[in-house]
């Protein structure tokens, strides 16, 4: 079973966002409750973790009994709730994340409900959702008849936007791909990479430094309103749509050039980075967070394995930036004012360039291991 989800816009009616606000505070109600009462148990039995693993979540239907608002909404959302707290559990345990926190009304409004009984429904270019009459929806692109709906997740943007992300699966075997043609990509703080092949770089537009200024001018103006003012809304509300906007260009960007690559390519080979310890130890924060590499190479990986080909990742600490591309002699030291690649052996090229093709011989020779 391979699963893919579809993301639609949403239009509900006052009555709708009404009881969309409710779900959203009530999932929050009950999530907080149930880490509160583990958060207790955790101090008391944090010496026997072994004992800790084997306490039971509380349900949600415990506190229906108390808070009677609770049944207003659907069930399948708090149910899922306590999922996500006990996978946040897991991940705790298993050293992949932090303690579980708690959630504030700042927090991301989002819920999510299963397909129980074809009690979700597309008809028309309208939704159906448990607890909630069809709501109009922009359905831009049909989703397969073999694909069967698994769940769906309302979210609602800071700008006041909904979105539905419909969870589907299908029985689908994607057969692996001969890796006829390989390409390497080495990150470029100014244009997100340079390929092995020609040396292009991807020209990335840096749409957050576009930007800076009318945020910053954005931002100077909603620190001089009083906080819960309408005049302070309505500019959070400007600062926000800023925002929205170069996360969407910068969304549009990384798809079109992940789907470019992942058309022409089999095999595409990266340097498996940290990008937030880079951002904090070379002082590039801003730079190397607005080219959302980490964002880029997650489209790249779901792209390519749909296509059953390949995304190769090699170690961080390869010198793929010293290491000549003709000779392979590995330079002792090279600083990164120098932007031009120099070897004794009399090659010269641009310095991303041949750390893009040093990257692609590298996944190569980890491909014949």
């Amino acid at each position: 079973m391979t699963h893919k989800a579809y993301k639609f816009r949403i239009y509900p009616t006052e009555e709708q966002e009404i009881l969309l606000a409710k779900t959203f505070g009530c999932v929050r109600f009950v999530y907080n409750k149930m880490l509160a009462e583990k958060k207790e148990a955790y101090e008391r039995l944090k010496d026997n973790k072994a004992l800790l693993k084997q306490q039971k979540f509380p349900t949600p239907a415990k506190y229906k009994e108390e808070f009677e608002w609770l049944k207003e909404v659907d069930s399948l959302a708090l149910a899922n709730a306590q999922l996500n707290l006990q996978e946040g559990y897991r991940n705790f345990f298993g050293g992949r994340a932090k303690y579980p926190r708690f959630k504030n009304r700042k927090s991301r409004q989002s819920y999510t409900t299963n397909m129980v009984n074809g009690n979700i429904k597309l008809v028309d270019g309208y939704l159906k959702l448990p607890k909630l009459k069809p709501m109009k929806m922009k359905q831009h692109r049909e989703i397969p008849s073999h694909h069967t709906i698994k769940s769906c997740t309302i979210s609602k943007t800071t700008t006041g936007k909904y979105y539905v992300s419909i969870l589907t699966g299908c029985e689908q075997k994607t057969k692996p791909k001969e890796l006829k043609s390989v390409v390497g990509l080495d990150f470029s703080m100014s244009g997100l990479f340079v390929d092995s092949e020609k040396g292009e770089i991807a020209n990335y537009p840096r749409y957050y430094r576009q930007a800076l200024e009318k945020l910053a001018k954005a931002q100077q103006i909603l620190s001089r309103r009083k906080k819960g003012s309408n005049r302070w809304e309505k500019q959070r509300l400007k600062v926000a749509k800023l925002h929205e906007k170069v996360a969407n260009q910068r969304n549009d960007f990384l798809h079109k050039q992940s789907h470019a690559l992942t058309q022409q390519y089999d095999a595409i080979v990266i340097e498996d980075f940290d990008m937030k310890g880079m951002s904090k130890s070379l002082n590039f924060g801003k730079s190397v967070m607005d080219a959302a590499w980490g964002r880029f190479t997650k489209f790249l990986k779901y792209k390519l394995e749909n296509q059953g080909k390949k995304l190769i990742k090699i170690d961080k600490w390869f010198p793929s930036s010293k290491t000549c591309s003709r000779c392979r002699l590995v330079k002792k030291a090279l600083s990164l004012s120098e932007r031009t690649f120099q070897c004794a052996c009399g090659f010269v090229l641009d310095r991303d360039w041949n750390a893009a093709i040093n990257i692609k011989m590298e996944g190569l020779r980890t491909l014949e291991e």
